[in-house]
């Protein structure tokens, strides 16, 4: 039995409010979401996003059929405006760039509890449409957890989205949700088991990269595509 639980006033909050979130969205942008059937009816497993800006957390939160757990650096917990909502949605915090075994403990026993969490494998937001290569926590996570992993890659949620918004241009945002994918065991140790890990977080930004246009893929950019 794990010990993950998420407070009533988190769970009000969410209840309550993604509604809004929807309706705002849908006021400010033309929404579009692909591959809904994909998404499992029950169960955990991770949802594995790209990042471009600070919208698409909330996009996730506010669409997806049932209230996922997030987990996002903890910078974000003291950021005006995007604290208080953090803070009242709830989620998990995460100090990048270095080992966080509270926030991995947080995460695996959330996922044990059969709950599907929002993750970002990146670890950071890009600010552009290209990728950043993927860290390697994801893997692990999925590692210790043994659940599958949701693609998703969403397109058109740049940083200047919200200005062209205002705007009343209402600027297009797709989800597009890809087909539930499992990874194979980690084999190895040391280097060589930091190895596959790494491969395993750069297979999930894969498919992620099957589901959006080139200019969104960076890092992750095929040889055979057109420049």
């Amino acid at each position: 039995m794990t010990r993950y639980s998420v407070p009533l006033y988190n769970r009000i909050f969410r209840q309550v409010f993604r509604p809004i979130f929807r309706l705002i969205f849908h006021l400010l942008s033309d929404v579009k979401i692909i591959g809904r059937e994909n998404i499992p009816q029950q169960g955990a497993y991770l949802i594995a996003i790209n990042h471009i800006s600070l919208f698409e957390p909330p996009l996730m939160l506010a669409f997806w059929p049932v209230a996922p757990e997030g987990a996002g650096a903890v910078e974000i917990w003291n950021r005006p405006g995007q604290a208080i909502l953090v803070r009242l949605y709830g989620g998990i915090q995460v100090h990048r760039g270095e080992f966080d075994r509270q926030a991995l403990n947080a995460i695996i026993e959330a996922l044990k509890s059969g709950r599907p969490l929002l993750l970002a494998p990146e670890g950071r937001r890009s600010h552009t449409h290209g990728m950043q290569r993927a860290l390697p926590g994801a893997a692990y996570i999925i590692e210790k957890t043994g659940v599958p992993v949701l693609p998703v890659g969403i397109v058109g949620t740049t940083d200047d989205f919200f200005s062209r918004a205002i705007r009343l241009q209402r600027p297009r945002i797709e989800m597009r949700i890809g087909k539930l994918i499992n990874l194979p065991p980690v084999e190895g140790k040391g280097a060589v088991r930091r190895e596959v890990l790494q491969a395993h977080a750069d297979q999930i930004m894969l498919a992620i990269v099957s589901l959006i246009p080139p200019e969104y893929h960076g890092v992750y950019r095929s040889t055979q595509e057109p420049a």
